[in-house]
């Protein structure tokens, strides 16, 4: 038997439980995933739901969306939206906060201290 490879970096990104129900998908723990990459739920919902071209609501801790998704389609959206609303573009790292200057946002490495704008 192969020895089962460990990941050596501190931070995993979370996998999206999704259940098919008739026409709609629900995101179990969605709730999780939000926490895990420190950002809003109302934030992330809205760009995973503009992603998939579909509308969509806040049922408790999991995200209700309108049609049929399958795990590998809403886990690549939520890649989608770790590389580029999450993720420094300078160090790699996932340590970042948003912080607004006027009528844009800025996203804010908290170790390198990087800042780029964000749509």
């Amino acid at each position: 038997m192969p020895e089962k490879k460990k990941s050596t970096e501190r931070f995993e990104m979370p996998v999206a439980e999704c259940l098919v129900q008739g026409n709609k998908t629900l995101i179990k723990n969605f709730d999780s995933i939000c926490k895990t990459l420190r950002r809003d739920s109302k934030q992330v919902s809205k760009v995973i739901l503009r992603e998939l071209a579909a509308s969509g609501s806040m049922q408790g801790n999991a995200l209700l969306i309108q049609g049929k998704f399958s795990d590998k389609t809403v886990n690549e959206k939520l890649e989608y939206y770790f590389k580029n609303y999450v993720l420094c573009r300078e160090c790699g790292k996932p340590d970042t906060h948003f912080d607004s200057e006027g009528r844009s946002t800025i996203l804010v490495c908290e170790v390198c201290g990087a800042r780029k704008p964000v749509k």
